[in-house]
């Protein structure tokens, strides 16, 4: 099984080593992508930051790679509008959406509109700097880089898709404060065509209980034999 992992906003794919290692030891492939922009060095250039279409480009790309092995698409937080728009274009590529904590659109959705207000808030804030970029909030790992507000803010676009329809699990941090994934757990929980888990670590599930999240990706796996 092939896991292909997007983190969310400020991460790199180091986000996910712990989760990786204990995949790995069980006999998974892993890639962790760091999105355009949030290298540990910097963007190339500044002054061009990615949207949210670069970054689709950028997994659609590692995604048309690979080989036949069954593959697992993961995204953290605002790595789900990054999937999503893959899963669109190369659905039938895949064989699982795995969104960890993380938003799940509908065509013209951004992270912007289906976020809470203190999100937005805090984008905001983070951004009065150069108005291209959200500073690193407080509390994350220092090797976390500012984000580029345009990927937050543009609408993903969803057409049809390819005609598959990967099997698609949602994976619940559980009602954190200020959490904007309440409702949308709850009403996936009612969807046939979901999946619903929950790791009732807040947030930030590969850093507070890689194990468990390693654990309930690997129970995922049989599903693709």
């Amino acid at each position: 099984m092939k896991f292909v992992m997007v983190p969310g906003g400020w991460q790199g794919g180091w986000a996910f080593d712990s989760v990786a290692t204990e995949l790995r030891r069980a006999g998974h492939h892993v890639e962790a992508v760091t999105p355009a922009g949030l290298e540990s060095d910097g963007p190339a250039d500044p002054s061009r930051p990615p949207n949210l279409d670069t970054h689709i480009d950028q997994v659609a790309e590692i995604i048309d790679r690979s080989d036949g092995t069954p593959l697992a698409l993961c995204g953290h937080s605002y790595g789900g509008m990054v999937i999503a728009g893959v899963a669109d274009r190369l659905g039938d590529r895949l064989d699982q959406l795995v969104f960890i904590d993380a938003y799940v659109p509908d065509d013209g959705d951004s992270c912007w509109s289906l976020t809470s207000d203190g999100f937005r808030e805090l984008f905001m804030a983070g951004v009065r700097a150069d108005g291209r970029w959200v500073a690193v909030p407080d509390g994350l790992d220092p090797r976390a880089r500012p984000h580029p507000l345009a990927s937050f803010v543009q609408s993903v676009r969803l057409g049809a898709g390819p005609g598959h329809t990967p099997g698609r699990t949602f994976i619940s941090g559980g009602a954190w404060p200020g959490s904007p994934f309440v409702n949308l757990t709850e009403r996936l929980r009612n969807d046939s065509g979901w999946r619903v888990h929950e790791i009732p670590v807040g947030h930030n599930i590969a850093r507070r209980d890689p194990h468990g999240l390693a654990a309930l990706l690997g129970t995922l796996a049989p599903d693709f034999a």
